[in-house]
């Protein structure tokens, strides 16, 4: 099959960004209304999860830094839910692969997961918390606000979920997404108030990232603010989320899905696929795509391949890298198991490819509008086919870069990913981009 040329798009919109990290961060802290609430020796849980944000190291460093400042000790929890197998190795490793570890940051880190019941939320239910956390003077997050992959809601992504499914740690994630997207859109307003209530927490710092995957705001949100602000907070993370500038596409490749790109692995926002048991897709949702491929699981993930059946086609390296136990773990906890229905596997990328192309429901293959994205994440730079170029060339923000090329494959039939995304997460780890 002679696959479409592609050209290479940018989104050259201006995102709003954070000059100086480390300061803004201290600046947060020192000045919000949460800093009076920290007395000189008070023992201070900071807890950071499983995301692949950006600066994470220098943020949680910061943080560290300013409550120290202000007299405090803390020490760092892992606030993950089912994240890493759900065991305190797994979840050390994992923070440790973002440089969130004794060495790095100077305190220790406490990995356990042991939770107990604070309480009982108003469906009934109990709700979990986790035990080193509970012992604390006080508790602080450091988390990402942005829209969820599973559900729409007043809080989806950001401090309150790490507070009802990260420091609920195994149990909470299991009760809370036992009720499926329901669960998540109403229970975690439901424990987030009996945490409130029964726990140290005194307040959270919000990140927001813009579409180039930088970040754009950080705010300190008191625990006494949290129900007004971090829905308002929500709204604007949700104008900041990097989104593929088309309507409809026959073929979208993704070079890599992985829980450092999006909790689903590769976000439905940006892909617009669901996969909701007994939920119909939203007819809104852009783009509409007919096929997708992926074809590596980030190594970040640690053979957590969850939210590879987004995808309808993939590789046998992909699909031999999952560790089952890691992989079972984080999905039978959150019973999104349509995702991760394992897709049919290719020897190739070539292969994976043509055969999107060839199931795509588009039998004239050089009018097939076909798009490439390194993962769902870093969407600025799209490769794209000649009749999605002509698209969107015209569009306001829209810089069409060089003419069209093809693919590049190395000898045994697989994608040359950093030539086509030098500066991407996988650019950058392998070197390209230099």
């Amino acid at each position: 099959m002679d696959i479409p040329h592609v050209q290479l798009i940018r989104q050259t919109a201006q995102q709003p960004t954070v000059a100086e990290v480390a300061g803004e961060v201290r600046n947060q802290w020192l000045t919000s209304k949460t800093a009076r609430r920290i007395k000189p020796g008070m023992k201070v849980a900071v807890g950071c999860g499983s995301r692949g944000i950006k600066n994470y190291l220098t943020i949680a460093k910061a943080t560290i830094d300013a409550l120290k400042e202000l007299g405090a000790e803390p020490f760092v929890v892992s606030a993950m839910g089912s994240h890493g197998g759900a065991t305190p190795a797994g979840q050390r490793e994992l923070l440790a692969s973002y440089d969130i570890d004794e060495a790095h940051l100077g305190v220790p880190v406490l990995t356990d997961m042991d939770a107990v019941v604070i309480g009982t939320n108003t469906v009934g239910q109990p709700v979990y918390w986790d035990k080193n956390a509970l012992a604390a003077d006080a508790v602080v997050t450091v988390s990402r606000v942005k829209p969820h992959t599973d559900f729409r809601g007043n809080f989806e992504s950001g401090i309150l979920k790490m507070l009802v499914i990260g420091f609920g740690k195994r149990h909470g994630a299991d009760q809370v997404h036992s009720f499926g997207p329901r669960g998540l859109r109403d229970m975690i307003p439901a424990a987030g108030r009996v945490i409130l209530e029964k726990t140290p927490f005194i307040g959270g710092l919000a990140i927001l990232e813009n579409a180039k995957e930088e970040t754009a705001k950080l705010e300190v949100v008191d625990r006494d603010d949290l129900w007004d602000r971090e829905p308002e907070l929500l709204i604007q993370a949700r104008g900041l989320l990097g989104r593929m500038p088309f309507k409809a596409l026959d073929v979208l490749i993704i070079g890599e899905c992985g829980k450092n790109y999006s909790g689903a692995g590769m976000d439905p926002n940006v892909v617009g696929r669901m996969l909701i048991e007994a939920s119909p897709e939203v007819e809104t949702n852009d783009p509409r795509v007919t096929r997708i491929g992926v074809l590596d699981v980030s190594p970040e993930s640690h053979g957590n391949a969850t939210g590879i059946g987004i995808a309808d086609l993939t590789t046998n390296r992909a699909l031999t890298g999952i560790d089952q136990g890691a992989f079972r773990m984080n999905n039978l906890t959150a019973r999104s198991l349509w995702r991760s229905k394992l897709p049919i596997g290719f020897e190739t990328d070539r292969e994976v490819i043509e055969s999107c192309l060839d199931t795509c429901w588009q039998p004239d293959i050089p009018n097939a509008k076909l798009a490439l994205i390194p993962n769902t994440l870093e969407v600025v730079e799209v490769w794209a086919s000649a009749p999605l170029v002509a698209e969107v060339r015209d569009l306001p923000h829209i810089e069409v870069v060089g003419g069209p090329r093809p693919l590049p494959f190395d000898a045994t039939g697989n994608l040359l990913q950093e030539a086509l995304f030098p500066h991407s997460v996988r650019g950058r780890r392998n070197g390209a981009a230099h």
